[in-house]
Parts: structure tokens; sequence; C-alpha cells
């Protein structure tokens, strides 16, 4: 693939500015030495309990997320520009959320069509008219970003995703630094590295800030499925952050449209969830009656006003692929800006002359499942075989409306520690953005790397791994 940016290294050779000091730490490091610090770092995961399981494994079966020891390195120029954007953005995306939850004045205005937001499998009738506590529904978000080269143009920074539900990841962005600082600390007397530590602390104010009116000092849990989620070390991770309590479904329940949980002391009043539990199976009174994760009459509780769900029901729709090409019209629309982020040009498969265009260039694009998520249900156009192609290409004829496609981008690349030594990996950027009476975010977040060669999937369940990611102070 041309057009490659290299993270670390300018295009004549050299050694980017903002590299430099750690190009001359990793010249001085032996090899032998860098090895025994990997293998720290596994131990160390190992011993924490930092592991990942994907679904469809061993039961009970789990395995570390990989994690590299070359950070990702961004100046301060660029993240003010990435922050700016990122701002913006989820400022236009939950002015969106209640919006169609609400007036539909986008809807009607034209700009977003009606199909597309009412006939959406991530869309909860149950929410219309529904007051969210100061308007905000999507509290924690997760923004794909990557640097990439599309064609005739410079490497820029686009929005790939926007995950708005349940985003995870953030934990590895916290012990990603923990382990660089225990396994390297001479690396950070070379550089000024703003730190992250505190996300926590903007976390916790962030869902306190979202309780019901009148609670001044809101009771704040964690809603986890269990154990055998593949995300559970995180969210235990995060409740052990917050010092909250990590609770299942069983340990709450409603009386007087009121949520409890129960404790050695009595009940408990719950004013604040940070649910890292679908919509599907939050209340098997409203919507799967077979679900044994949630709790009964969660919904008449939160409708009431007396208990707040982060993020809220009803979120995703702003976060399915097939809104994704709307949101910078929903910035201006909303905002009267102009988008600070660019979106990766998108075809949307729902529109025939779209779908004549990828059904017969998919050799050459990304097809996605529009409700897809993890790197899954997707097609590698120019890494696929031709018994693979054929095979989506019949899928996405029979449900054209299921799919977007968009240019295989030249992701960028960083230098990555692999068997073979030190070699160019692609990588993408999660950082994460809080919502409340301001939307902040801590400087970085959650950077993945593919680590197979040529690879573009960055994703962990796809056998992706992880990378520190340092902020640089001005």
């Amino acid at each position: 693939m041309k057009n490659i940016f290299d993270e670390m290294h300018a295009p004549n050779g050299g050694t980017r500015a903002h590299y430099a000091p750690f190009q001359d730490w990793l010249s001085l490091m032996p090899p032998s030495h860098i090895a025994q610090k990997r293998s720290e770092a596994d131990s160390a995961f190992h011993r924490y309990g930092i592991t990942f399981a994907v679904y469809g494994e061993d039961a009970g079966k789990e395995r570390l997320i990989p994690f590299d020891i070359v950070p990702r390195i961004i100046p301060a120029s660029e993240w003010a520009l990435l922050e700016r954007g990122l701002c913006q953005r989820v400022n236009a995306l939950n002015a969106f959320i209640h919006d169609i939850y609400g007036a539909q004045r986008i809807v009607n205005a034209g700009l977003v069509p009606a199909e597309q937001v009412f006939c959406n499998a991530q869309y909860r009738p149950e929410m219309q008219g529904v007051a969210v506590r100061n308007d905000i529904y999507a509290h924690i978000a997760g923004i794909d970003i990557v640097r990439a080269s599309l064609p005739g143009q410079e490497a820029a920074y686009y929005v790939l995703e926007d995950n708005l539900r349940v985003p995870s990841g953030v934990s590895y962005m916290l012990e990603d630094r923990r382990m660089m600082m225990r396994l390297f600390p001479e690396l950070f007397g070379r550089y000024k590295v703003r730190p992250v530590d505190h996300y926590p602390d903007l976390l916790l104010d962030t869902l306190r800030q979202a309780a019901p009116a009148g609670v001044d000092d809101p009771t704040v849990v964690v809603l986890t499925p269990g154990a055998y989620n593949s995300a559970y070390f995180e969210h235990a991770f995060l409740a052990q952050q917050l010092g909250v309590e990590l609770v299942e479904g069983k340990d709450m329940f409603v009386h007087d449209e009121t949520l409890f949980m129960r404790t050695t002391q009595g009940p408990r009043r719950v004013d604040v969830v940070y649910r890292r539990i679908d919509d599907d199976f939050l209340d098997p009174l409203a919507f799967r009656s077979d679900s044994a994760l949630g709790v009964a009459g969660l919904l008449s509780v939160y409708r009431a006003g007396r208990v707040t769900l982060a993020n809220a029901i009803g979120t995703g729709v702003a976060d399915d692929k097939s809104i994704y090409p709307y949101v910078p019209d929903m910035i201006r629309f909303y905002l009267s800006e102009e988008p600070i982020l660019s979106n990766v040009p998108t075809y949307q498969c729902r529109k025939p002359d779209e779908l004549s265009y990828v059904l017969a260039n998919m050799e050459q694009l990304v097809v996605k499942e529009t409700h897809g998520a993890g790197g899954y249900g997707m097609l590698v156009g120019p890494a696929s075989t031709q018994a693979e192609i054929s095979a989506f290409r019949e899928r996405v004829k029979a449900n054209p409306d299921k799919y977007i496609a968009q240019p295989t981008l030249a992701l960028s690349a960083c230098p990555t520690f692999v068997e073979s030594g030190i070699a160019p990996r692609h990588i993408d950027l999660r950082p994460f953005v809080l919502s409340g009476r301001e939307v902040r975010m801590a400087p970085g977040g959650l950077t993945r790397v593919a680590l197979k060669a040529g690879s573009l999937v960055v994703n962990s369940s796809q056998g992706g791994g992880t990378k520190d990611t340092w902020v640089l102070e001005e």
C-alpha cells in the first residue's frame, strides 16, 4: 500500500522531531534488555488479571491483549486539533440523539432520512419524549481516529467510527501508561508527557453531575453482565478506580419507582448507573424478556427521572454505521460550525448508485455491516480471496441496507516490536470523551495496533495489540 504515513520516520528516512529522544534511548538499549522488559510486562498483566476473553473460544479461556513498548507520541499541536474536533463531534451527536427522541428537527429538515433513524435496530421508541438529565445521552464516548492518506491528499486525521453505547478500552489506556512508567521510568525524564491517571476522577465527576435532580450526594454503581463478559476486567477495574460498587442485575431491584441495590446493611438507593450492558438486556419487562442480566422495572424508574443511565438507552442509534455519514451535517445543523475532523468517504449500499459502485469495486474497498462491531462482519477487499469477495458480494446484494463501504485506507504505521524485531504496523486511536456540564477528555486514548504484517484490523478481538499514547506538553 502506497503513501503510508510513518508516525516515527519522516519521508527522507530521518526521525521525526518528537520521536528523536525515544530513538536515541532505543539505540542504547541492548535487545536482551528490551526482551526482558517485554517478558516482565506480560507477566505483570497476567498477574494483575489484565486479560480479554473472546466469545466463541473455550469457556473460561482468556488471553492477554499484547502490549507493545514503543509508544505512540502525539505533539501538543496535533492533540489540540483532535481535542477541538472530538468535543465538537460529541456535542453534535448528543444534540442529535436529544433531537430524534424529541422534536426531530433534523429529520423534518430532510437532512437525515426518517427510515435511517426510525427503522434502525438501535432506535428505542420507548425513549420518545423521555426527559434525560441535562439533555446528555452519551456521557462516555469512544471515537475511533485514524491518520490516513486518501488518494491525492496529504495524510490527515479522520474519524473512522463513533462508539456511544458501551465504549470499552479505557482501562488499557490507564494500565499501558502504568506499565510504561514501571518498566522505563528513565524515558519519562526525556519527555514531558501529559498524564492520564486523572481519568477516573473525571469520569466519576461526570457521573455524579448526571444524578437526578435534587440528589446532592448520588450513589453511583457500575453495572456488569458478569465475570464471563469479555470486558469484565475493565468493569471491575473501573469500579475499583471510581471507588463505587460493581453490581450485576441480580444485585438490584425496583420498588416504588426507585432503584435499590442489596447491601449487608440493607437496601440502598442507586442514583446513577454506569452500565456496561446493551439496551436489550437492561430490563426484561421492557426489552428482552429472557434477559437475566438487567433489572425488572428499570425503564420505569428511568422514565420517572429517578435514576440516570450512562450511557442513555437508545444512544446506539447515533453510533450505527448507517448514521455515521450524516455526522458532518449534524455539526452544521446543530452547532452552525464546519466539522473540524472529517469522516472517511463512505458509500451507503442502500442507495442504488452507490451499491452498484461497491459491488463493482469490492476488491478495493472495506465493506462493513452497519450494526457490526469488533472487526466482525466486514470484508477488507485487498486482503480477501476471490471466493471471500464473491460470497460477501452475495450477502450485500441480499441485504444492501445493512452495509456501507469505504476506501481501503493507508492507515499510519508506528514501529512495533514483533517476533522478527522492530517493524512498522498499522495503528488507530480511541480517545475517550466525557460529557457533563462541559465536554472533557484525558489527553491521549487507547492506541490499537494490528500485529500482523499488512493487516488493517486493529481490534483486540481480531488479534490486535495496544500501545501507550503520549500527548506531549507544549
